[in-house]
């Protein structure tokens, strides 16, 4: 890619798509064009076209998506599906229509069977079941990176598609009921501190700052200490525990956001569909357990509590760990630890709450 280059980031607002841009701006990429949902709705096809005829970029990264953890995921299933096909479709079908030279299509690790031999290889695509508490939003990946794959072979386009780990980072959602198991554990163990710490004033001002989910009963006041508590605990926090969703005994591979970025932008730079393939993961080839997470956090958030399991509640897939041998021999690997991308995050998680003016 030229610096000059003319490059479109869909999802720009979102934790990736803000990794994207700090990437691309530090690596002197100068002409970066974005637009906010209030100005081009991507599940609209003719708001899509008209931007594209307008803005003509030569380079796109379509980070944009509806996203969340297993309770959204269980929640809006009509949603999940309808929203990330429509938008999928829209930006790739534009991107071929107006002549973009690359696109660069980010999907997720739950595309793979729920049961995949691990570490999980890019030809286990398709080879059985998806794990049922994220199928739509699964499905929906898997149709993006086979609309990006059949343009290519019908059109001769440049459209890559990648296969990133769990990801984590500055600007992640932390809403307890639409957020992934990082930013959830992150905001609970936050919590339960500042509980235990007995700083209420504090906690207002996280609740103003990140919504906590539509089912824990913020419709009741919060302006006494006993209702904050209350509230808490139902969202499993309490001074002297958290609780945590299934056993806490599956493994989960973590990917630090900025090592997403410099990732893409990497393929993007030096690798076509004709190398690359159909898909191509991105993550860190070691994973931990939820358990074993909780702990990292805890540690550098400083709660002194205990943690606890709720196992009536599902764990998702036993085991999610990418094989990521293709990219390390193509010249990349990841470079953020798992406790100090943890660090990095929780750090701005406060500076962010610092800053913010009730």
């Amino acid at each position: 890619m030229d610096k000059k280059a003319k490059i479109y980031i869909a999802g720009h607002r979102g934790m990736v798509g803000f990794a994207l841009k700090r990437g691309l701006q530090v690596k002197g990429y100068e002409n970066i064009i974005t637009a906010t949902h209030s100005e081009l709705d991507l599940s609209r096809q003719n708001d899509v076209e008209s931007f594209f005829e307008s803005e003509r970029p030569e380079y796109v990264f379509l980070a944009a998506a509806k996203v969340g953890g297993i309770l959204a995921n269980n929640t809006y299933k009509a949603e999940f599906i309808y929203d990330n096909i429509m938008i999928a479709a829209n930006i790739i079908n534009s991107a071929h229509k107006y002549g973009v030279k690359k696109l660069l299509n980010l999907g997720s690790s739950c595309i793979y069977p729920k049961f995949a031999e691990q570490p999980i290889k890019e030809e286990y695509l398709l080879t059985d079941t998806l794990e049922p508490t994220n199928e739509p939003y699964a499905i929906a990946k898997i149709a993006a990176l086979k609309l990006c794959r059949y343009y290519n072979e019908q059109y001769g386009t440049d459209f890559i598609s990648v296969m990133p780990t769990n990801l984590y980072g500055l600007y992640d959602n932390y809403n307890l009921e639409t957020s992934h198991v990082m930013p959830a554990l992150i905001r609970k163990f936050h919590l339960a501190k500042l509980l235990s710490d007995k700083n209420f004033i504090a906690i207002r001002k996280d609740f103003n700052i990140y919504p906590l989910g539509f089912d824990l009963g913020l419709s009741e006041s919060l302006d006494d200490e006993t209702s904050i508590k209350n509230v808490l605990e139902r969202s499993g926090i309490t001074e002297n525990n958290v609780t945590l969703w299934g056993t806490g005994e599956v493994f989960r591979e973590f990917l630090y956001v900025d090592d997403l970025a410099d990732a893409s932008i990497f393929l993007m730079e030096k690798y076509g569909y004709d190398e690359l393939g159909e898909i191509i993961n991105i993550g860190t080839g070691e994973d931990v357990t939820i358990n074993e997470l909780a702990e990292i956090i805890k540690n550098i958030v400083g709660y002194e509590g205990e943690i606890k399991n709720d196992v009536s509640r599902p764990d998702g897939p036993p085991k999610k760990l990418l094989n990521v041998n293709r990219i390390k021999k193509m010249g990349w690997e990841a470079k953020i630890e798992l406790a100090e991308g943890i660090a990095k995050t929780y750090h701005w998680y406060c500076e962010n709450e610092q800053t913010y003016k009730i």
